[in-house]
């Protein structure tokens, strides 16, 4: 599933190999992060008049600051990520640009994340994560987005759970971060990811598959804080896929819920 397939929606062609899932052949599919893309377009617009920038093309400093934005090494910098975590999300980031691309590291896993999926946790997350003008008008978006039409398609119910007996897994996991541009007060992050989705389960017709995306978040400190403005998305840097073996449905099903998530630090 991949997010910044400018608000088209990616079918994959049914399988004429080896069955998937105990049987379940690969058929057309909706991909509920192209429809995040969707609204992470839309939210770029109402913010237009702040940020121009789409899939991480601008480079030029917010507000003219003097700060040289650059990207560095991925390697860990030592600093100590966040101060705490409200409703299971990082908050308390650094006022810096390691901060800001902490932040954006952990924005990236709840907004590509199967949590978003469900209306009464999509509420906390949206409060959370963009700031207050943004909030309303991302919630609305949101949820037409996320439709129980859009649910049933992908195998859930209207709370956005799976089917008894299966697991939908959307779990997204950075790779690298760097901010193009950064002032004390906005920032453009830019988040190098990759992850998993799709449904464990053995009569599952959308198999658990990976993919490769990077995801720009246009920030703003605001009440001590790194929050979002808008997002977007665009494919890739994808490596040539390995050759290890697939997981059935009960391995890939207990994997996700046995290994937890981190939080992320630039």
């Amino acid at each position: 599933m991949s997010l910044g397939d400018e608000g088209q929606t990616r079918t994959r062609l049914p399988d004429s190999g080896q069955d998937v899932y105990g049987g379940a052949r690969r058929g057309g599919r909706t991909s509920s992060r192209s429809l995040v893309t969707v609204v992470g377009v839309v939210v770029l617009l109402i913010a237009a008049i702040a940020f121009a920038n789409r899939g991480g093309d601008d480079s030029s400093s917010a507000n003219g600051s003097a700060d040289k934005p650059n990207s560095a090494p991925t390697t860990a910098s030592g600093t100590t990520p966040v101060r705490g975590r409200t409703n299971g999300i990082p908050t308390g980031f650094a006022h810096d640009q390691q901060g800001a691309q902490s932040a954006a590291a952990n924005y990236a896993t709840v907004l590509v994340s199967a949590e978003i999926l469900k209306p009464a946790r999509r509420t906390d997350i949206v409060r959370q994560v963009f700031v207050t003008d943004k909030q309303a008008a991302l919630q609305q978006q949101l949820d037409k987005a996320y439709s129980k039409d859009f649910l049933s398609k992908i195998g859930l119910d209207q709370n956005g759970n799976a089917a008894p007996g299966s697991t939908y897994v959307s779990r997204t996991v950075p790779i690298g971060t760097k901010t193009p541009a950064y002032s004390d007060t906005t920032a453009t992050a830019e988040v190098w990811c990759t992850g998993l989705y799709g449904t464990a389960g053995q009569s599952s017709t959308n198999p658990v598959t990976s993919d490769w995306f990077t995801m720009t978040l246009q920030l703003r400190w605001t009440n001590g804080d790194w929050k979002v403005e808008s997002f977007s998305q665009k494919d890739g840097p994808a490596p040539v896929p390995g050759d290890a073996k697939a997981s059935s449905a009960d391995e890939m099903a207990k994997a996700v819920e046995e290994y937890g998530g981190f939080t992320y630090a630039r």
